[in-house]
């Protein structure tokens, strides 16, 4: 692997890395993910998560390499009218806070590109709009199962400010893996790009109380949450759900882990971590897991 350090915001270091790796798959994942980060600095947000998705798009059309291009923006892309069905890929795009608009506008910057420059399947341009992202290695603000861990870990009660809101939690695997299917399928044949709901199964949409609970019952001794709501908390959706019809139709695509096995994975990866364990030797051992492969 060659890693090379970058500011996607910086189209001429971007340009430079590409033109020296001349890849020919290219999965874009670069952003500002946080929806209340957002608030505190949305043109930081939309400098990175829409002219960064300019940029990198910019440099696909200036070369001749790249045949599967994968934008992976965020399931709050969605106008969110809170209902109770999920979210399909033909529904209107409107993120609300600055985070999942300016995720909405990546979406229809790459929809751009893909009609305008890449029409004749020179290169097969997609998205995939995943939903809540839990698991082992996040150690990000303002999420829930790092602020979990951050508490137990400090002997502190867990903190959830929006107990009853529902979202499409699913572990880190199960996007990833889609994510290399899409790339895949669509380098092989063209026709198969488009956009992709990424998301659980609807039995395991489950409100924010229910994972800490999940969370906590896989912890054992000395997990415990309590509500704390907020006054003036910025806007953050109750209810939302996706259909993943289609990446299960188009591409035989299915989650393994359950909510339950999800959280019992990412509790295990956690406990590795706060003893100095083998980190890639458990991660090795989660991925062999999920693929069901004997090590």
């Amino acid at each position: 692997m060659t890693s090379v350090i970058g500011d996607v915001r910086d189209f001429q270091s971007l340009k430079e890395a590409l033109d020296a790796a001349q890849p020919e798959i290219i999965l874009h994942l670069a952003a500002q993910p946080i929806v209340r980060d957002s608030y505190k600095d949305p043109a930081y947000t939309y400098e990175t998560n829409v002219m960064g998705t300019v940029n990198i798009l910019e440099c696909v059309r200036q070369s001749d390499c790249v045949r599967s291009f994968l934008n992976v923006t965020t399931d709050k892309v969605y106008k969110n009218n809170e209902w109770v069905w999920g979210y399909r890929e033909d529904e209107p795009l409107d993120g609300y806070d600055p985070y999942s608009n300016s995720k909405s506008c990546s979406e229809l910057v790459t929809h751009s590109y893909k009609v305008s420059f890449f029409a004749g399947n020179r290169t097969a341009i997609s998205t995939a709009r995943a939903g809540n992202v839990i698991g082992g290695g996040d150690f990000a603000n303002d999420r829930i199962i790092p602020d979990s861990v951050r508490a137990v870990k400090d002997g502190k009660p867990i903190i959830v400010r929006n107990p009853n809101s529902t979202r499409p939690y699913q572990h880190v695997l199960e996007p990833l893996f889609a994510y290399l299917l899409i790339a895949q399928k669509q380098y092989e044949e063209p026709a198969c790009s488009g956009w992709y709901n990424v998301g659980p199964d609807e039995c395991d949409c489950v409100t924010t109380g229910e994972l800490v609970d999940l969370f906590c019952s896989k912890w054992g001794a000395g997990a415990e949450w309590i509500n704390v709501s907020e006054s003036n908390a910025p806007h953050e959706a109750n209810f939302l759900k996706l259909d993943c019809s289609k990446l299960k139709t188009m591409m035989g695509w299915k989650p393994h882990w359950h909510i339950d096995k999800a959280i019992e994975k990412t509790v295990e990866w956690t406990k590795v971590w706060l003893s100095h364990g083998d980190i890639p030797a458990e991660m090795d051992r989660q991925i062999a897991e999920y693929l069901g492969v004997t090590t």
